[in-house]
C-alpha cells in the first residue's frame, strides 16, 4: 500500500523556501505515530530540510538524480519508480514529500493522510497537487481549533482511493 502523508494549507501550500510555513506539534506527533516502523520515501530537498537527518525507527529512502551525494542511514534511488517497486511489498510505505515526489505518486497512491491547515500562505513557493475529490473517499476527519501551541486551526483527514 502506498500512502501519502502531508500537511497542506487551504491554498495547497506545503512549503516556503524548503521549510514548513507553520509549526503544528500535533501534526508532527501524528506524522511520527503513523510513519514509525515503516518505510518513508522522500526527495533530496525534503531530506535536507529534516533538522536531524534520517528519521529514526524508519527505513529512509531518498530519491535524487545526484549520484555524488550520500546521506547517513538512508538508501538512495535515482528514481521514484524503482524505490516503490522495491519497497511496495511492505504493508504500507509512506511518501513524505516534496512537491515533485507528490506529483509523481498522487495517481499511484492508495491512501492520503492529510493535515489541512486552515490558512492560506501567499508567500509559499511549494504546493501539493490537486486532490481530485472524484477519485478519493474521505474516511476520517477530525478538526482542531488554534491554541497556544498551534497558531492555525487544522483538520486531520484520511482518504482512500475509490476502486
Amino acid at each position: 500500500m502506498i500512502s501519502i502523508i502531508a500537511a497542506i494549507a487551504e491554498n495547497r501550500a506545503i512549503g516556503i523556501n524548503n521549510d514548513l510555513p507553520w509549526k503544528l506539534p500535533n501534526d508532527m506527533k501524528r506524522f511520527r505515530e503513523l510513519t514509525t516502523g515503516h518505510t518513508v520515501i522522500m526527495g533530496r530537498k525534503t531530506f535536507e530540510s529534516l533538522p536531524n537527518g534520517a528519521l529514526p525507527n524508519r527505513t529512509n529512502i531518498v530519491v535524487t538524480r545526484n549520484n555524488t551525494v550520500t546521506f547517513e542511514n538512508c538508501i538512495l534511488f535515482d528514481n521514484l519508480q524503482d524505490a516503490i517497486k522495491k519497497y511496495n511489498t511492505q504493508e504500507e510505505i509512506f511518501v513524505i514529500g516534496g512537491a515533485s515526489i507528490y506529483d509523481q505518486v498522487i495517481n499511484l497512491a492508495d491512501k492520503l493522510y492529510i493535515t489541512l491547515v486552515r490558512h492560506s500562505f501567499e508567500n509559499a513557493n511549494t504546493f501539493f497537487p490537486e486532490i481530485n475529490k472524484n477519485e478519493w473517499i474521505m474516511t476520517e476527519q477530525e478538526s482542531f481549533p488554534n491554541d497556544e501551541k498551534h497558531l492555525y486551526p487544522y483538520t486531520f483527514q484520511t482518504y482512500i482511493k475509490k476502486k
